[in-house]
């Protein structure tokens, strides 16, 4: 566990709630710098990490469990309980992988558009611009498998190693872990070592967006 995987779990959590960091902080009754960037190192220049006492706040005020938490930590998406589309909460778009690539389906800005979508419901989330898409094929396995349903945040922050939904400018839509992102180029991995990584120009990418779960 590294610093900056707490400090990006932080962030997430409080984007997954339509909040800065200084919003989390301040909902969670503490001072609102807290989480602020310049908390996180100390005048020596060591890596500073939030207290436990700050983490359980934040949870309490966002009634997010530790599992939860622990999966924005080590970016891998937790699972939906088995009743998740029959449980009372939001209802979010839903289409197949391969239907996602096609016109029609998304907007300018990423979001998703258009009669084509089915529905399913999903527990509370903050993103009104979050959907669903069916995972196709076996490159993500075994954290992604064929069939599985991930949910997915069009406004969440991309970080390094996080779980994200990529259409490219030819159509191709796909679910990769993001290695790292340039001024210029995007690279990603598929997790499944049968099938290649990818590295595209910024310009070649229409949009990148983060999972946050999977129903698995």
């Amino acid at each position: 566990m590294r610093h900056d995987d707490i400090w990006r779990a932080v962030d997430a959590l409080a984007a997954e709630h339509g909040l800065s960091p200084s919003g989390l902080a301040r909902k969670a009754g503490l001072d609102p710098t807290a989480f602020n960037p310049s908390k996180r190192t100390g005048g020596d220049g060591r890596a500073r990490w939030p207290s436990t006492e700050s983490i359980a706040k934040i949870l309490s005020a966002t009634d997010t469990g530790m599992e939860s938490f622990a999966s924005l930590v080590t970016g891998t998406a937790p699972a939906l309980n088995s009743g998740a589309r029959s449980q009372a909460g939001r209802r979010i778009p839903l289409i197949g992988m391969a239907q996602a690539g096609g016109d029609g389906f998304f907007g300018d800005g990423g979001y998703p558009v258009g009669a084509g979508w089915d529905e399913i419901s999903t527990p509370e989330l903050s993103d009104p611009n979050a959907y669903a898409l069916e995972i196709s094929g076996d490159s993500m396995e075994p954290v992604f498998r064929d069939g599985d349903i991930i949910i997915v945040s069009p406004n969440a922050p991309v970080r390094r190693g996080d779980r994200v939904v990529c259409r490219t400018a030819r159509g191709e839509v796909m679910a990769k872990e993001l290695l790292r992102q340039s001024a210029r180029r995007i690279e990603l991995a598929s997790l499944n070592p049968a099938h290649p990584n990818y590295s595209f120009d910024l310009s070649e990418v229409t949009w990148l967006h983060r999972i946050l779960w999977a129903s698995q």
